[in-house]
């Protein structure tokens, strides 16, 4: 029973060390992860600590835990485990998982924990064979979300492959024009209807009878709303407003939740919405998502992408993947205290090709299933994420044992 488990302070279990100082002036390109409390931002030439390691944040963003398995440079807004006291490594970092960092942080408008305080907190600790078997039950699930975060960006790589061809470099075009009959990507009869000339445009030569648009036109573009303090409420009254953390993260401790009934619907979005953020750290925050966390209010910052329908969606998808680069460079541009932004001016200037109808139809046709497979093993990792994060502190306080864990 877990009765049988001491409760002992959490710095008996492992010990927290805080990271080093690393100015982005001083790195030097490498393949080192730098580990941020948001996660790995960065790489670096030299070793902080020798992985495999565990690292949290400490300040800014707190209460998420990294489980690193190679060497690694954990930044000084972490905390890293520098002891295991022979504690198995996974066990702790699930361990860490269910500590309540609030209940140590400074409160202030950028949260932080002192590790002395953390240390202090009262944990139960299994024996080494139940701490294993409790991580591999954890671990299990975990591996199979990493799985379908690997199969997912394989066949998104797979997409965007095909998008590039079709209307970046306009390969079948170019195929048709020189005599080909068919190009291996494409159904035939989308390739048949290809012309076989370019006209000039002021992004350069297109396709003959396509045509060129502002990125800002290609869809509906919705930014999010403006929250304050006084619009925040218990979980249990609201909908989750979705922030560039959520984005990233999923729904946390740190999310915040509102009931508002004066904003407009178009502030409210479901699963399966297209979401691109446009203001933040530029390399690590400007992207575009599928929103898989059910509803929520959209906070601004965050453009609800809305298309006219399916094909269209898909097609912008995989533009603005494309064009992540590019945005970032313009956000870059404008970068003050770390933070960048792109403006609807932005994209009212960044110009780009619009296929005829009917070849929207034929690339809805040609990645509809990549995109909806992707989608689906987003969905299955939620799934497995939940039943993960049910059982994390139920195995953790003993309410929920594994089976033949003594065997």
């Amino acid at each position: 029973m877990a009765s049988e488990w001491p409760q002992v302070p959490l710095g008996e279990v492992i010990t927290l060390q805080r990271g080093f100082d690393l100015p982005s002036q001083d790195r030097k390109p490498g393949r080192v992860p730098i580990v941020s409390s948001s996660g790995i931002t960065d790489y670096h030439s030299e070793v902080g600590v020798a992985g495999p390691g565990v690292v949290t944040g400490r300040y800014g963003t707190i209460g998420q835990v990294f489980l690193v398995n190679e060497d690694f440079w954990p930044l000084n807004t972490t905390l890293w485990v520098k002891d295991f006291h022979g504690n198995d490594r996974l066990f702790a970092s699930y361990l860490l998982r269910t500590i309540d960092f609030m209940s140590c942080s400074d409160k202030s408008s950028v949260p932080g924990v002192n590790r002395n305080d953390l240390h202090r907190i009262l944990v139960l600790l299994p024996p080494i064979p139940e701490q294993r078997a409790i991580a591999g039950v954890l671990g299990a699930l975990d591996d199979k979300i990493e799985q379908n975060r690997r199969t997912a960006g394989a066949l998104e790589r797979l997409a965007r492959g095909i998008f590039r061809a079709w209307f970046v470099d306009f390969e079948p075009v170019h195929a048709k024009a020189a005599g080909a009959t068919f190009f291996r990507s494409m159904p035939q009869p989308i390739f048949d209807s290809l012309p076989t000339k370019f006209t000039p445009s002021e992004i350069g030569p297109v396709p003959e009878g396509w045509d060129v648009k502002p990125l800002y036109e290609t869809a509906h573009y919705i930014n999010g709303a403006a929250f304050r303090s006084e619009h925040f409420c218990n979980p249990s009254d609201g909908l989750p407003v979705v922030k560039i953390a959520e984005l990233k993260s999923g729904i946390t401790s740190q999310t915040k939740f509102s009931n508002r009934v004066d904003l407009d619907p178009k502030y409210q979005i479901d699963t399966g919405e297209l979401l691109y953020s446009w203001s933040g750290s530029p390399d690590t925050s400007l992207d575009t998502f599928l929103w898989t966390k059910g509803k929520g209010f959209l906070n601004q910052h965050i453009f609800r992408v809305v298309t006219r329908n399916a094909a269209h969606k898909h097609f912008v998808y995989y533009l603005l993947k494309h064009l992540r680069q590019p945005l970032i460079e313009i956000a870059r541009d404008k970068q003050t205290t770390g933070l960048g932004h792109v403006t609807v001016a932005d994209m009212r200037r960044l110009k780009m090709c619009w296929p005829a109808l009917k070849i929207f139809e034929g690339f809805a046709q040609r990645v509809s299933p990549i995109f909806e497979s992707n989608f689906n093993l987003m969905m299955e990792s939620e799934r497995l994420a939940e039943m993960r994060d049910y059982l994390l502190p139920r195995l953790l306080n003993g309410k929920v044992r594994v089976e033949n864990s003594n065997d």
